[in-house]
């Protein structure tokens, strides 16, 4: 009786099932073993931070090689054939797919261009306060806050005024020195979430066309979705830990990335689902090319510039499960 009232229910599955696969976006915040407030760039927690971004460069790459692409060259050719009854395909009738993801590329680009991080401007700033308190403290090791000609009781009032004064210019610079250490979101973060959320409308659309099918094939979408997902947002929420984000504000950001998948669902279920894959056939390479940008731009060369051989060693191994990883699961599921 509730399967015939649940396939009669198409937009609410088709609304379930985004939700449920956006919901795992929550799920590194109990898988990823960084506390609150470590140290991202130096420790323990910055080389646990590395091996979890080495997976997720080759989740990504695995992701744009193994299923973006090959999803998007399949329905490339496909509308050709049916454009082009009879004929053979032709080697031109994917050079729009390649176009969309050079496309992704520079756009992804450019916007990391106009909206440079502050990183290096942080550590500048963390360079001079930190000289500061420095002449500060040598400053007052030589006595030149305490004046030896006054009278006594002038003297002793001088040096509980200058005493005091020190204390509150030290504090000011402590201070300063702590607000350069503040986190400081960086733009590959809004990159990779803006990425991610072209990315769950694709899904949105392909579990609303699933249960407009059937909810057989609804459900094997949604679940599909799902396991291909869960290692990409582990490493989706690496990726937002190195650009500043805190746990829970990455968390956050994950779930609004899921609106999309909502959105994308919603649209499946109102408009025509052929005409309206063929509209948003660009999604999908232009995502890819977002996801290379990401990989190998902004996150690779911070993997690169490690010394440490074990560590470049893990790292490579992490990568290469990655890839493994969303490989399998892309054949066995897609």
């Amino acid at each position: 009786m509730w399967i015939e009232v649940l396939q009669s229910q198409q937009l609410f599955c088709s609304l379930f099932g985004a939700l449920l696969v956006g919901v795992c976006g929550v799920l590194p915040l109990l898988v990823i073993p960084i506390q609150e407030g470590a140290n991202l760039k130096h420790g323990a927690a910055a080389r646990t931070l590395r091996i979890l971004l080495s997976f997720a460069v080759g989740g990504l790459l695995g992701d744009v090689f193994f299923h973006l692409l090959p999803e998007a060259w399949t329905s490339e050719q496909i509308a050709y054939l049916a454009k082009n009854p009879g004929e053979s395909i032709h080697p031109k009738s994917s050079m729009s797919t390649g176009m969309w993801v050079l496309a992704g590329i520079l756009s992804f680009t450019v916007l990391e261009m106009a909206l440079p991080d502050n990183e290096d401007n942080q550590e500048e700033q963390e360079h001079v306060e930190k000289q500061k308190l420095k002449e500060k403290k040598c400053e007052e090791r030589n006595g030149n806050y305490i004046s030896s000609m006054a009278v006594l009781s002038e003297k002793h009032l001088t040096e509980v005024n200058n005493y005091k004064n020190n204390n509150n210019n030290k504090s000011d610079l402590q201070n300063n020195v702590n607000k350069a250490h503040e986190k400081r979101v960086q733009v590959s973060g809004y990159l990779n979430l803006l990425a991610n959320s072209i990315d769950n409308f694709m899904h949105g659309l392909a579990i609303g066309g699933g249960f407009l099918v059937s909810l057989k094939m609804g459900l094997l979408t949604t679940l599909a979705i799902l396991v291909h997902e869960v290692p990409h947002e582990i490493g989706d929420f690496a990726i937002l830990l190195r650009s500043g984000f805190s746990r829970w504000e990455a968390a956050r950001a994950q779930l609004c990335t899921a609106c999309s998948g909502l959105l994308g669902a919603a649209a499946a279920n109102i408009f025509s689902m052929a005409t309206f894959a063929d509209r948003t056939s660009w999604v999908v390479p232009f995502t890819a090319g977002g996801f290379l940008h990401i990989a190998m731009v902004t996150v690779l060369p911070e993997l690169i510039a490690e010394r440490d051989k074990w560590e470049s060693a893990k790292q490579m191994a992490s990568l290469v499960s990655g890839v493994a990883l969303i490989a399998l699961l892309t054949y066995t599921f897609d």
